[in-house]
């Protein structure tokens, strides 16, 4: 429990990035290594859980629900802060025939494989009922068969989320002029738009299709200082190509750091392309945030076997 004990994270490490696309243009770009903040589940996840932890705990519950799917970072996370705390932990998990049988779904996937070995407990349900998980007929069916909980919502965001968010920028921050990051859910950055100063703007490279995301960050800020960035989905959520995958394997072995197939190498990659093009002027410095997201690799790289592609360099 040594990193929930503070009020603040232990300060993770900056990492220059190299690369003659950056000199070539007179760019700085900064990688602050969320990634770093616990071994096993990491980055964005482990902030947005902060405070949701402690506001369980102060309002005395023992156990946890939340949402996801199978793949999911966020239900691997809550698993494993569920674990440091001592609290019990319900995953309501989409697709019903994973349920079916546990043994093999539990071989083949090694993110709910993790979440079991940390204690959770799974409700597997159709994709249909999935759809009704914010409404009230569907939490009562939950608290009748689980009793109490405190609920935190699929990917973690809600105002104790962004609370913890806001935590990633500080006072060794203040001299850049763009904040990137990976957006999924849109809590991340809405804690960094928040944290952000007025000279600074914050771009956020979306996971997923779709032009829901900017009315979520809506609701927890009213700062205009920041921009998505749509152009790097790489056709949704999971989603890859052969040249994401070339682009991750080339920046691990020219940077030492391994990024993630579904959030920070997306960024990283557009990041990369509008310094390619342009888009920023001479000198500019550039803050980037590795988010974490590296558990899900091993279950990636199952899935592009299997289709006979390229896999990710661990």
């Amino acid at each position: 429990m040594k990193i929930w004990s503070t009020t603040t994270f232990p300060e993770t490490p900056v990492n220059s990035i190299s690369s003659t696309v950056y000199g070539d243009k007179h760019i700085k770009v900064d990688l602050k290594r969320e990634d770093l903040i616990d071994a096993e589940v990491s980055g964005n996840k482990f902030r947005k859980l902060k405070y949701n932890m402690l506001q369980a705990l102060e309002e005395g519950h023992y156990s946890i629900l939340t949402y996801g799917g199978a793949f999911s970072n966020h239900i691997a996370a809550v698993a494993k802060a569920g674990k440091l705390f001592g609290l019990e932990t319900i995953g309501v998990i989409r697709g019903e025939e994973l349920g079916k049988n546990l043994d093999i779904t539990l071989q083949k996937n090694f993110t709910l494989r993790f979440a079991y070995e940390c204690g959770m407990q799974f409700e597997f349900v159709t994709r249909t009922a999935y759809r009704e998980k914010n409404t009230e007929s569907f939490r009562e069916s939950l608290k009748t068969k689980y009793g109490t909980f405190y609920e935190i919502p699929e990917g973690g965001t809600n105002e104790l989320a962004i609370k913890g968010c806001h935590e990633i920028l500080g006072a060794t921050t203040v001299d850049y002029d763009y904040i990137a990051c990976a957006v999924g859910t849109g809590g991340t950055i809405a804690g960094i738009i928040e944290a952000s100063l007025p000279h600074q703007k914050v771009l956020g490279f979306p996971a997923l299709k779709g032009d829901f995301l900017e009315d979520e960050i809506k609701k927890y800020t009213s700062k205009t200082n920041w921009e998505l960035i749509p152009d790097y989905h790489f056709g949704g959520y999971a989603k890859t190509s052969e040249e994401l995958i070339r682009f991750i394997n080339r920046f691990k072995k020219e940077q030492n750091i391994q990024l993630d197939p579904v959030y920070t190498g997306k960024m990283m990659y557009g990041l990369t392309d509008l310094i390619r093009n342009g888009y920023f002027s001479k000198n500019t410095r550039i803050f980037a945030v590795h988010t974490g997201g590296l558990q899900g690799i091993p279950g990636m790289n199952d899935r592009l076997k299997k289709q006979g592609r390229s896999t990710i360099s661990i």
